[in-house]
């Protein structure tokens, strides 16, 4: 996986945990049980899956910036034939 590909999940996954529990502050009163019970379904789904998506980008990152260390280490060196 590229860098990009891991920022953007990166992104996302901030994006997903921080709107998510935005909405749950701002849920309203004068709702049925039923609204809340569902959209706190909701919430807590779509946060995991935004830590986990998070957890990936990072691990992703970090395989990327060693692949890129290793590449940079081993670009002086020359192979004998």
């Amino acid at each position: 996986m590229t860098r990009r590909v891991a920022a953007f999940l990166i992104g996302l996954a901030a994006f997903m945990i921080i709107e998510w529990i935005n909405l749950g502050f701002n849920l309203q009163d004068g709702h049925e049980t039923s609204f809340y019970v569902v959209h706190g379904i909701l919430i807590v789904v779509n946060v995991i899956l935004g830590a986990v998506l998070g957890v990936i980008g990072l691990r992703a990152w970090r395989a990327a910036a060693a692949r890129d260390g290793d590449r940079r280490a081993g670009a002086g060196e020359r192979t004998r034939v």
